[in-house]
């Protein structure tokens, strides 16, 4: 496998993002990194308990913010302010997994977005849709938004209870790859990141 750099968004918050880039970072052996975590317990920790291998490496939030809220709410709240310019990829010898805040459109500070990180590194993005009522539309505007801003995207991963009808319907309206689909595991532990993994890498290409 090529050694890229992946951006890894969602359709909302809460939608398993880091789950998936666990996934991926056991499937790719890649690094990982989280450039804004906002409050406890840190993804970066949580990836770092479900991974295997030996090669990923865990790099520093570029902002580590105490209050569990919208980045820009929790750097106001702290005292902080996050300036787009200030994210630097951290150096790797390998692929690297990057994880965004919430969805795309969350913002970081009164202009930006997070998906505007992604438009500062050569990335591809991964975009994870967990399903729930309401789910086809906010993955198709997301979608939208992508193709609009005219980002490249990997493909997109889908988390939850599986519903045939709304995979169907998202990947003919948004042209995406399915990558992988994701049950909705009673409980996350390193075996069920190393058996999506497997699958990963057998639908990376």
């Amino acid at each position: 496998m090529n050694k890229e750099n992946y951006f890894v968004t969602a359709i909302g918050t809460d939608s398993g993002k880091t789950f998936i880039s666990a996934i991926l970072c056991e499937a790719l052996q890649a690094d990982y990194w989280k450039p804004i975590q906002a409050g406890q317990p840190k993804d970066s920790d949580r990836v770092a308990e479900l991974v295997s291998n030996s090669k990923t490496k865990i790099h520093p939030e570029r902002y580590l913010l105490k209050t569990p809220a919208s980045p820009h709410a929790a750097a106001r709240i702290d005292g902080v302010e996050i300036k787009l310019g200030d994210f630097i990829l951290p150096e790797t010898s390998g692929s690297l997994i990057i994880e965004g805040a919430g969805g795309c459109m969350v913002p970081i500070n009164e202009k930006d977005f997070v998906i505007d990180i992604v438009e500062r590194f050569d990335s591809e993005i991964i975009l994870v849709a967990n399903l729930y009522l309401g789910s086809i539309n906010h993955s198709l505007l997301t979608s939208f938004l992508l193709q609009q801003k005219k980002l490249n995207v990997k493909g997109i991963i889908f988390n939850g209870v599986p519903n045939t009808e709304s995979e169907r319907i998202i990947l003919q309206h948004t042209g995406l790859k399915c990558l992988l689909k994701v049950e909705q595991e009673a409980k996350v532990t390193k075996s069920e990141v190393l058996k999506y993994a497997n699958i990963l890498k057998n639908n990376w290409k």
